[in-house]
C-alpha cells in the first residue's frame, strides 16, 4: 500500500473534503485525437461500457457481406480486474492493453499514459478508484449509483469540480430524448403541478448465481475462493470476511456492505426523470415500510415501500414520492388516469395529466385516451433541451472531454441523484423513518443511523484522515 497511488489518494481525499484543490490543465489526448482509456472492472457492466467504444466501419459506403466490421474509436491502454475469468473477453479483445489486478499499481506504472478511466466495479469500491483517478488528473466515468455512502458522494462531487476533470455517471436514461421530453412537458405546463410520484420494481428473482442471491445463512458460510479471483482486492475498503458465492461475482448488490440494493441500483434510472424535471433536491423525511426486515440489517428485504417527502422549491409544490419494490405496486387510480401498470415503471401524477414511463425514462407517455395521445404527439411542446446524438452516456462523456464541456450526468448532478437514493437505502436498511438535514449532511432523529453517512473502512484502505 505504500506507493504513489495510496499516498496521493489519501492526500486527495483530505484536500477535497477541505475544498482547497488545485485545478490543473487536464484536457489532453493523443496526437490522433484518441483518448487513452483505462478500464477498471472489465467484465459485466465493464464489458457493456467498453463495447460502446466500437462503432461500425464506414468502408466508404461499400456493402458489407456478413457482420459489419467494427472499429475502435479510442485507445484502450490498460485493463484492471480482480477476476481473471470475468475479464477474459476484455483481455482477448484488447491484447495490447496492459493487464492489472490492482488499480493502484496500474496508476503507479501508467499514470502518464492514461487520459480517462471507466470504472465499473461494485459500489463499495467506486470511491477509492475514482478519487485516485481524479487526483491524478484523469477524467472519470463511474457506474451508478455513484458511491456507497453519502460522505463519499459529497467528496467526489467537490473533487471533480476542483480538479476540473470531466465526470459522468452511467445512468443511460439521462442521455435520452425521453427524459428531455419529461422535463419539457412539465415545464410547458402539460402536467400542471406534480405533488405525487410513484416508482416500482417487480419481485426479486433470488437464485444461486443470479443477479440477486439470498444466502442460506447470515452471515454466509465460508467457501473456497474461485481460481483467478483476488478476494482481498475485491473486498477493498469493505471489512474482511470469508468468500461466499452469494457475494461475488454478480449478486453483491443485495448486501448493504457492498451495494445499495434495488433502490440504489435502479432509482438512478427510474427516478432520474422526476428528480431532474421537478428539481427535487434532497428530501426532508424518508420512511420505509418493510414487512419482513432482515434482523441483522445486512441484506435487502424481500419487499418494501420507501416514502420520500420533498419541500416546495420556488413555485413548485411539495412532493410525496413513493418507491415500491419486491412486488408492491401503487394503487390503481382511474381518477388520475392510472388504470393499469407494467411490471416496473414510474408515474408522475399532475393536477392536469399523469405521465408514465417504464423502468428507464426513455419513452414517456401521457395516461390519456389513445385519440388524445395521438393528437398530443402531433403537436407536442417545443424542444428546449439539446439532444444527445446516439443517446449513450459513454460517448457523451468522451465527446465532452474532447470539447471541454460537461455531460448531463456529471458529478454535480449525479451525486445529488445518488444521495437521494442512498438516504432511502438507509431508511430501508433499518426499516425506519429518517429526518434529514441535507445542508449539514445529518440524520437528526437517529444518531445511530447518522453514523452510516460516512462508513469506516478496512485497515489499510483509510481515506480522508484529519477531516
Amino acid at each position: 500500500m505504500e506507493n504513489l497511488s495510496r499516498r496521493t489518494f489519501l492526500k486527495s481525499a483530505s484536500v477535497a473534503a477541505a475544498g482547497t484543490l488545485i485545478i490543473p490543465n487536464l484536457f489532453s489526448c493523443s496526437a490522433n485525437n484518441k483518448l487513452n482509456i483505462a478500464i477498471i472492472g472489465v467484465g459485466g457492466r465493464g464489458q457493456d461500457n467498453w463495447e460502446t467504444l466500437f462503432v461500425d466501419a464506414n468502408d466508404n459506403g461499400k456493402k458489407q457481406d456478413g457482420p459489419q466490421r467494427k472499429v475502435l474509436t479510442e485507445n484502450v491502454v490498460a485493463l484492471c480486474d480482480v477476476d481473471e475469468k470475468r475479464a477474459a473477453e476484455g483481455f482477448k479483445t484488447f491484447p495490447k492493453a496492459k493487464r492489472y489486478k490492482d488499480y493502484r499499481v496500474m496508476f503507479d506504472e501508467m499514470a502518464n499514459e492514461i487520459d480517462a478511466v471507466i470504472i465499473s466495479i461494485p459500489d463499495h469500491s467506486h470511491f477509492a478508484a475514482t478519487m485516485v483517478a481524479m487526483q491524478l488528473g484523469k477524467h472519470v466515468y463511474v457506474e451508478k449509483p455513484l458511491a456507497h455512502n453519502i460522505w463519499q458522494l459529497r467528496t467526489m462531487k467537490k473533487a471533480a469540480k476542483h480538479y476540473g476533470i470531466v465526470s459522468q455517471m452511467g445512468n443511460q436514461g439521462h442521455t435520452t430524448n425521453g427524459i428531455r421530453q419529461i422535463r419539457e412537458w412539465y415545464e410547458a405546463g402539460v402536467l400542471g403541478q406534480v405533488k405525487e410520484v410513484h416508482a416500482w420494481f417487480g419481485p426479486f428473482d433470488s437464485k444461486p448465481g443470479g443477479y440477486w442471491t439470498k444466502p442460506d445463512s447470515f452471515p454466509p458460510s465460508a467457501q473456497p475462493v474461485p481460481e483467478g479471483l483476488d478476494w482481498d482486492l475485491w473486498l477493498g475498503q469493505a471489512a474482511e470476511r470469508p468468500f461466499n458465492s452469494a457475494y461475488a461475482p454478480k449478486s453483491w448488490r443485495g448486501f448493504y456492505d457492498f451495494g445499495n440494493g434495488m433502490l440504489g441500483d435502479w432509482s438512478c434510472h427510474t427516478l432520474d426523470g422526476p428528480f431532474w424535471a421537478l428539481d427535487l433536491g434532497m428530501p426532508h423525511t424518508v420512511e420505509a415500510t418493510v414487512p419482513n426486515p432482515v434482523p441483522d440489517h445486512s441484506f435487502i428485504p424481500d419487499e418494501s415501500v420507501i416514502a420520500y417527502q420533498f419541500g416546495a422549491r420556488g413555485d413548485k409544490a411539495p412532493v410525496n414520492l413513493f418507491w415500491h419494490e419486491g412486488g408492491s405496486k401503487p394503487d390503481i387510480r382511474p381518477e388520475c388516469g392510472v388504470t393499469e401498470l407494467p411490471g416496473s415503471g414510474m408515474v408522475m401524477i399532475g393536477e392536469k395529466k399523469t405521465l408514465i414511463t417504464g423502468g428507464r425514462p426513455n419513452n414517456p407517455k401521457l395516461m390519456v385516451p389513445e385519440e388524445e395521445w395521438q393528437a398530443f404527439l402531433k403537436n407536442p411542446p417545443a424542444q428546449t433541451f439539446a439532444r444527445i446524438g446516439e443517446e449513450q452516456p459513454q460517448k457523451e462523456w468522451i465527446d465532452c472531454i474532447k470539447n471541454k464541456t460537461l455531460p448531463g450526468s456529471n458529478f454535480d448532478y449525479s451525486a445529488e441523484l445518488s444521495e437521494m437514493a442512498l438516504i432511502g437505502v438507509l431508511a430501508q436498511k433499518f426499516a425506519t423513518k429518517i429526518e434529514y438535514d441535507a445542508p449539514n449532511m445529518k440524520i437528526t432523529n437517529r444518531p445511530d443511523i447518522d453514523a452510516f453517512v460516512k462508513v469506516p473502512v478496512r485497515k489499510g484502505w483509510s481515506y480522508g484522515e484529519g477531516i
